[in-house]
């Protein structure tokens, strides 16, 4: 069996960035144009490693073997320090880090992966999904521009609603851009339409929610619900943090996401401690806008119960204005 190797150059993202052929045994790793596998790494010594492939006293070659010639850095295998004179065995596919570079060697003895079919709907599915961005984009300014149409009186001049839709539209293209870049940096692709459909499909979801439940919190006499906004917004907008950081960096997804879950259980910590003296811990204390009547599904309340409900309250007050009477006031104590 012909003894053929490669060594393949890993990027951050654990990506091969490039492939060298190995079949002429000692090959030495290095800077130096005499070594079989030439590497662009000022960490790297001229020669810094030698790869070796003997064969045994039948004439079968044994495994692989990566001894480290003199060098400042060294490298490493797997959790294994390597320093100038040791010697480690290599598997069929093994990675392993000389000076600053990550490598990977594969062997004529390490069986291949079956050829993947190539699927035609996948480009067709992608330019289905970028073309959703532009619906995305007017539904949510659509939401934005009802906000704020909402919230002003009739007949305001058109310039009223341009800061309500054109600054946050401006906010989140740097946005998607900020995470392109990013990942541009880790993965050498910027998927602007990526991040930019992410983040509409997150931030869309979270106002139609925040449309929701008030309308529903009203049409059943439900106003707790709204207890459910403050705690869906942060969660929403943790898990689209990690969606955009997962896309950046997948290999990392689990510890991408328990650093986003401590963050958020962090925050929510500190609104329930900043809230101890009132009466909810979440969400708001009443509801300050109200659907119109048409949308209330339960019967009102009369004048009578609501008196009823207040009456506990009653005695309560009369103890807190006794109080107040009873302490002297400023010009009695002059």
């Amino acid at each position: 069996m012909e003894r053929i190797a490669v060594i393949e150059l890993l990027g951050r993202d654990g990506r091969v960035k490039s492939v060298q052929r190995i079949s002429q045994w000692p090959a030495r790793i290095g800077r130096s144009v005499r070594c079989e596998v030439v590497l662009d790494d000022s960490h790297l010594a001229g020669e810094h490693a030698e790869l070796q492939w003997p064969e045994g006293a039948s004439g079968a070659a044994e495994g692989a073997r990566l001894s480290l010639l003199p060098s400042r850095n060294g490298g490493w295998l797997g959790e294994r320090r390597l320093a100038a004179g040791d010697t480690a065995a290599l598997s069929g596919l093994a990675t392993f880090q000389l000076g600053n570079s990550h490598l990977r060697w594969r062997s004529s003895a390490e069986t291949l992966a079956p050829e993947l079919p190539l699927q035609a709907h996948q480009q067709r599915r992608a330019k289905v999904a970028a073309a959703w961005v532009p619906v995305l984009a007017l539904l949510w300014l659509g939401l934005l521009w009802f906000d704020q149409w909402s919230g002003l009186n009739p007949g305001s001049p058109w310039v009223d609603y341009s800061g309500a839709v054109l600054i946050p539209l401006a906010v989140l293209l740097m946005w998607a851009a900020l995470w392109s870049l990013v990942t541009q940096l880790f993965q050498h692709r910027f998927p602007f339409s990526t991040h930019l459909r992410g983040a509409l499909v997150g931030l869309t979801s979270l106002h139609l929610i925040g449309f929701a439940l008030p309308l529903l919190a009203y049409a059943i006499s439900a106003p707790r619900l709204m207890v459910l906004d403050a705690v869906l917004f942060p969660c929403g907008v943790a898990a689209l943090l990690w969606w955009h950081a997962r896309l950046v960096w997948p290999r990392a997804g689990r510890w991408l996401g328990l650093a986003v879950l401590t963050c958020l259980l962090t925050l929510l910590v500190l609104t329930v401690a900043r809230r101890q003296d009132q009466q909810h811990w979440l969400g708001p204390a009443y509801l300050s806008s109200l659907p119109p009547p048409a949308f209330r599904l339960v019967p009102p309340t009369t004048p009578q119960a609501l008196i009823d409900s207040l009456r506990p309250l009653e005695a309560e007050l009369a103890r807190q204005a006794n109080k107040d009477n009873d302490e002297p006031s400023e010009e009695g104590s002059d």
